[in-house]
C-alpha cells in the first residue's frame, strides 16, 4: 500500500526525533527546525525563521532546489518532496 502524505510526514517526524501525530497536520516550525538540523541547514534556533525559509533550506540541502529561495516554497511540502526528505533522512 503506498504511503500517504500523512504517513510520510510522520516518518520524517520520527526520523528527526519528533513525535508522531494522529491527525493530519503540516509541519510546525519546531518540526521544520528539527528537519533543518538533520539535513545540516543552519538556522537560528533562538528565533526561528519563517516556515517558507526553512522549507527552502531543506529542499536546497537535499538537492531539490538549486537556490535558497523561500518564494518557491510558500505552501506545505508536496508528496514527492516528502519522499525525497524521508529518503535523505534514512540514508544519513
Amino acid at each position: 500500500m503506498p504511503q500517504t502524505v500523512d504517513d510520510l510526514r510522520n516518518e520524517i517526524r520520527l526520523a528527526v526525533g519528533r513525535y508522531e501525530r494522529q491527525e493530519a497536520t503540516a509541519f510546525t516550525k519546531e518540526a521544520l527546525a528539527a528537519i533543518c538540523d538533520a539535513v545540516d541547514y543552519g538556522i537560528d534556533t533562538n528565533r526561528l525563521p519563517p516556515k517558507s525559509q526553512m522549507r527552502a533550506g531543506i529542499l536546497l540541502r537535499i538537492g531539490i532546489l538549486d537556490e535558497d529561495n523561500p518564494d518557491k516554497t510558500e505552501g506545505p511540502f508536496r508528496k514527492n518532496e516528502l519522499k525525497f526528505i524521508a529518503d535523505s533522512l534514512q540514508s544519513e
